[in-house]
């Protein structure tokens, strides 16, 4: 863990633990996260569905989109905009940076 310009970097994985258009859960003090490996790079949302807080590590992961195992609501991964509904509120993105074939969750505000 390492602080820059007020953001907090979280060590998530090694880029070779997510193949590309996959998503792996990230769970930190108590909040989950979502960690995507898209064909743009690596992102990161919050990590449950705004429609009913289903877990978006289990959903399916297509080119630049999550859409959530439990209504099918559907997410624009670079942006956290609905895209499909039932989900009507947009999903938080937070930036992700890599170093040295490590993926890095950054939090600001700690």
């Amino acid at each position: 863990m390492a602080t820059t310009d007020g953001i907090t970097w979280h060590f998530v994985c090694k880029t070779d633990e997510i193949e590309k258009e996959d998503v792996l859960r990230f769970d930190l003090r108590g909040k989950t996260y979502a960690v995507y490996h898209t064909p743009s790079g690596y992102y990161a949302t919050d990590g449950l569905c705004t429609h009913e807080g289903a877990y978006l590590s289990d959903g399916l992961v297509t080119g630049e989109f999550i859409e959530c195992p439990k209504h099918n609501a559907r997410f624009h991964i670079p942006t956290g905009k609905v895209k499909r509904i039932p989900a009507r509120v947009d999903l938080t993105t937070y930036p992700v940076k890599t170093e040295h074939e490590k993926i890095y969750l950054g939090l600001s505000g700690e």
